[in-house]
């Protein structure tokens, strides 16, 4: 209870702030919405608000019927009432509910003592009540309170009250199709589901594929997988896939498969070559081992047996810092290709980011064949770097070979210690334009296929710089002497070279 000076108190700062009951409880804290407004109004009509707190004080009729409606329509709770109207005592509200409600204020027997048979028949009848819910949970012997909560132990918390306002044989029949429909929703997404399960491990398609842009036979497969589990009607409709084509491929999985023992050979070459081969070199490689089959075949079984390049695209390193010295003229002008070995080189630095550092590596490229005559690998990017790389080429140089060798305008082609080395050696230097790369494209090329064959799309998080090192210098020596060259046969540089009595 609040005195009388805190109710008085109330009232005018609610009138000072322009009757903002918000504003009024915000700023002293108490009391509730409901009894603010009921003093408000005390204070209207009266102009003045009764001490409750001197003996006689008398409420009015219509005070306490109020008092009494909201206690018994609001949980029978004394506390709560008299907080939200701000009156009267609870003690003199019991006396007012024994006083104006001697029926309603029996004891009522617990509700544990209720049948199940007694609890459906009095939610029925709230379901299809034409009165309130107060009088049916009275006309029961329960409070309103108890009567819900039968409502959703049986049908559930959600389940609207408005639906049941019909004939309750109707209800139940239409409760009765929801329940089929919903039983028909959760085997047609249990199909669905089993269908992408099946797709992935089956014949090896991503979870999220659509089932419908499979092909007819892969669409037969997973029919077979799953007959046992689904009527075939129902998978037909689910794949649409014609019942003709099902039976037809059907009959067709039994035959043997005449592609068997060339899958296997297939698969191995592309494994051994670190999946780096496409379907024109595979196709080759076959080729080269007997084995002849055209290119659509070889792309049908490289789908069929799920063999994907990796293929990725980073930005380039670069290596210009200015105009050092005079830039050498271009004399290839985008012509790389060369009658013998030896007649043109190509070089550039690329860059190789990873976590335990940078790689970088130069490389001399020969024109005639794309193989690669000499490189170097480094941490470090500096003039040892280009000059190693340089000596080396140089000391497979015939007496009367002396090759153009073209490079970008890098740092590193403009130090006086490579123009010596070129001068001395007897080697003419090429420049290609600034900033353009088109002028050492085949040099690019290269370093292109490096990436992607055999850098991008592969962790490097627990590799060292050492073993990155070792594993780069590898691939060169593979790319030189296995990597298959369509422009060269479909044979590598090396073999090429040997083909032509070039090599040892």
């Amino acid at each position: 209870m609040y005195s009388h000076e805190e109710r008085l108190k109330a009232v005018k700062l609610y009138i000072k702030y322009e009757h903002s009951l918000a504003a009024t409880i915000q700023k002293l804290g108490y009391p509730s919405p409901k009894a603010l407004y009921n003093w408000h109004q005390e204070y209207c009509e009266n102009g003045e608000l009764r001490d409750s707190s001197i003996r006689g004080t008398k409420f009015t009729l219509k005070e306490k019927k109020i008092a009494v409606e909201h206690y018994f329509e609001y949980g029978r709770n004394y506390s709560r009432t008299v907080r939200m109207l701000g009156y009267p005592g609870r003690e003199t509200l019991r006396q007012w509910c024994e006083e104006l409600a001697p029926e309603a204020r029996k004891i009522r027997r617990s509700a544990l003592n209720y049948t199940q048979e007694q609890k459906k028949e009095a939610v029925i009848r709230l379901f299809s009540r034409n009165t309130s819910a107060k009088k049916i949970a009275e006309q029961t012997g329960v409070g309103r309170k108890t009567l819900y909560d039968w409502k959703s132990d049986l049908v559930g918390r959600d389940f609207p009250l408005t639906m049941l306002k019909q004939p309750i044989e109707q209800t139940v029949d239409t409760l009765n199709s929801e329940v089929d429909d919903l039983q028909k929703q959760v085997y047609q997404l249990r199909m669905e589901k089993e269908i992408l399960e099946r797709a992935a491990v089956l014949i090896k398609k991503e979870t999220g594929i659509n089932p419908i842009n499979l092909t007819n036979r892969e669409k037969t497969i997973l029919v077979n997988a799953l007959r046992t589990n689904f009527p075939l009607k129902s998978l037909f409709q689910q794949l649409e896939l014609p019942k003709s084509s099902y039976f037809y491929h059907r009959n067709q999985l039994t035959l043997t498969d005449k592609y068997e023992e060339k899958r296997l050979l297939l698969t191995e070459i592309f494994n051994e070559n670190d999946a780096r081969y496409g379907y024109r070199r595979l196709h080759a490689e076959m080729k080269n081992k007997g084995v002849l089959l055209s290119e659509k075949v070889v792309r049908r079984l490289m789908r069929e047996e799920n063999l994907s390049v990796r293929i990725a695209r980073k930005k380039k390193y670069s290596s210009y810092a200015g105009e050092i010295t005079q830039a050498a003229p271009n004399l290839l002008q985008r012509n790389f290709k060369a009658e013998k070995p030896n007649m043109k080189w190509l070089t550039d630095i690329t860059e190789f980011r990873m976590p335990a550092g940078k790689v970088y590596l130069s490389p001399i490229i020969d024109c005639f064949d794309g193989a690669v005559v000499s490189w170097t690998i480094s941490t470090e990017l500096n003039a040892k770097l280009v000059n190693t790389m340089f000596d080396n080429a140089a000391e497979t140089l015939g007496v009367n070979e002396h090759p153009i060798i073209h490079s970008d305008r890098g740092a590193h082609y403009r130090w006086p210690g490579w123009i010596e080395r070129i001068k001395t050696s007897g080697l003419t230097q090429s420049m290609s334009k600034k900033g353009c790369s088109p002028d050492n494209s085949a040099c690019e090329g290269f370093f292109g296929r490096l990436k992607n064959e055999w850098f991008y799309g592969v962790s490097w998080k627990d590799i060292s710089i050492d073993e990155f090192m070792e594993r780069l210098d590898h691939y060169i020596h593979w790319y030189n002497e296995k990597r298959i060259k369509m422009s060269l046969g479909g044979i590598s540089p090396l073999q090429y070279r040997r083909s032509l009595g070039l090599a040892a």
